[in-house]
């Protein structure tokens, strides 16, 4: 959601605090120091003050990505907030639906600002079914967005990046059938290939029920690519924050329904028919995996195979 509201930039005219009344705009934030911003006179439902201006430095243009620090909320409750932790929080290009990006060109490296959406302005074009538990219609509720501006990524520096990206993706591509082979021989992996190229290993052959569509199972699950990075695990930590096993947390197995939970397709078929109590090892290429996208986080680039070690704690 917080994404979803965060996009945009259009050009605007800033409305301030003496000729709000004739513009139907909400006179206690303007009264909270905030400037309404206007289209064609219009009122856009945005609002936006700074807490700080550093007007000499590096202006953000449309096309720019924001680097820094954003926390969103819903009125108080809190949605998303990455301070401590800067990355890229905010892309100014043009939407002429939801204006909440409309003031990111106004920004500098080392401005801190709020921007503020009416909720019901959001609802009405995201629908009131997507909006935050708790939402009311014409009850004046908002969207706050405070930036902290760290750094910009230019829009030439953005298109480097892409065509860096295009060209290491279809060098992956190509790669990929090799790497394969030769993680198969390093590894002593004798398993025949499936018809779609995947590698199961059985490490050790259960004997209790088999997984099949409906049945509720529970499997502990390490995955890794074949450099042998953790990218997720059920059993060693957190791989996404970095956590190492720590044998004083409780550890808990994937649990799920076959059918009803989406997972890669790679993973589903080396599993499907698999008795209770099996534990395997899988090497799946990157078309039943994540393919030509990778995951949306960075850790699983395109074109990536993956080898994931599971057990089949119980088949219900």
């Amino acid at each position: 959601m917080a994404a979803l509201l965060v996009a945009g930039v259009a050009t605007m005219v800033a409305c301030k605090q003496g000729d709000s009344a004739s513009k139907n705009v909400d006179q206690k934030m303007i009264d909270a120091g905030y400037t309404a911003y206007f289209e064609n006179e219009i009122p856009t439902g945005l609002y936006y003050k700074f807490e700080k201006e550093n007007p000499t430095a590096q202006k953000v243009e449309e096309g720019d990505m924001i680097v820094g620090e954003m926390t969103v909320r819903f009125d108080s409750v809190e949605l998303f907030s990455n301070k401590g932790q800067v990355a890229r929080i905010a892309k100014a290009i043009p939407n002429f639906e939801i204006r909440v990006g409309a003031g990111l060109t106004l920004l500098h490296v080392g401005d801190i600002a709020v921007f503020a959406m009416e909720a019901d302005t959001a609802a009405k074009y995201v629908g009131a079914e997507r909006m935050p538990e708790g939402y009311v219609e014409g009850q004046g509720q908002k969207f706050y967005y405070e930036l902290n501006v760290q750094d910009i990524v230019t829009k030439d520096e953005l298109a480097a990046e892409q065509d860096n990206y295009i060209k290491a993706s279809a060098e992956r591509k190509n790669e990929e059938p090799e790497a394969i082979a030769e993680y198969v021989q390093e590894n002593h992996i004798t398993a025949k290939p499936t018809a779609d190229g995947l590698y199961i290993t059985i490490k050790k052959r259960g004997n209790g029920p088999k997984v099949a569509m409906g049945k509720t199972v529970s499997m502990n699950y390490t995955g890794r690519l074949l450099d042998g990075t953790m990218f997720d695990s059920s059993v060693e930590g957190d791989a996404r924050s970095g956590e190492i096993y720590n044998p004083q947390r409780k550890y808990e197995p994937l649990t799920y329904v076959v059918g009803k939970m989406s997972l890669i397709p790679g993973w589903e078929k080396a599993v499907m028919g698999q008795p209770e109590g099996t534990v395997l090892q899988v090497v799946i290429p990157s078309a039943l995996a994540y393919g030509p996208k990778g995951t949306p986080d960075g850790r699983i680039l395109p074109y990536s195979p993956l080898v994931f070690d599971i057990q089949i704690v119980s088949v219900k």
